[in-house]
């Protein structure tokens, strides 16, 4: 394919826009998925390409805020790109855009330190309201694989220690702050409503996760509903 690697004239340059870079085997999705994102004023598709090698590439040529990542593609997988991209730059937001509603997937991929789990089948809104808060450090989540993945964490639970000492060694704020992460909020909105900085909000999320073996803010959140500590 001559077409597997583009990069448009003039994507340099728009810092006020979210620069997306694609990353996806199918043409034609990739085409109306671009056509999609270049209608909102607020985003730039600043690179494409239809296999994982081309896009570990690009993600470091190019430094996108968003990189959407299909799982299956050839060259390489979406899970070993997902890998070397965040390798490479840790704080890159990697949204999965997959078929795939397989849990172990999906847990793979949160471990790997992806910011989010998108079905292709979502709505539109979703998708765009979906990045725009990936960019925001916010994780993100296809609504039909939350039930995945709180029956993996249930498991993984009862092979670690007690899910009551870990919640002790919470701090009141901890647990507040554990609290908000369960409505989805951002940092910035959780620091509003408790009137801390947003730089302190950040020091009390990666505690939360430390103390409780989680590997994301979706995990977190999940973790709260399951044990009734949802409510600030």
């Amino acid at each position: 394919m001559n077409d597997k690697v583009s990069t448009p004239a003039g994507a340099e340059g728009n810092g006020r826009r979210i620069k997306i870079l694609l990353v996806d085997d199918h043409t034609l999705f990739r085409s109306g998925l671009k056509a999609l994102l270049q209608r909102q004023s607020d985003f730039i598709v600043v690179g494409e390409t239809d296999n994982g090698l081309d896009g570990v590439k690009l993600a470091e040529q190019l430094k996108p805020d968003v990189v959407l990542l299909d799982l299956d593609m050839p060259v390489m997988n979406g899970r070993e790109a997902l890998a070397q991209i965040l390798e490479a730059q840790p704080d890159m937001a990697v949204l999965m855009l997959t078929v795939s509603e397989d849990g172990d997937d999906l847990v793979e991929c949160m471990r790997l330190g992806a910011r989010g789990y998108l079905l292709k089948k979502i709505n539109t809104d979703f998708l765009l309201s979906g990045i725009r808060h990936a960019v925001e450090g916010d994780s993100v989540l296809s609504p039909e694989m939350t039930s995945k993945l709180v029956m993996k964490i249930r498991r993984d639970r009862v092979e670690q220690s007690s899910p009551a000492s870990d919640v002790n060694s919470l701090t009141p704020r901890e647990r507040e702050t554990l609290a908000w992460l369960a409505r989805g909020v951002s940092n910035k909105e959780i620091a509003r409503a408790l009137d801390l900085a947003e730089s302190t909000v950040k020091v009390h999320v990666q505690s939360i996760l430390r103390k409780l073996n989680l590997s994301s803010r979706v995990q977190a959140a999940v973790f709260a509903v399951e044990h009734h500590m949802d409510r600030p």
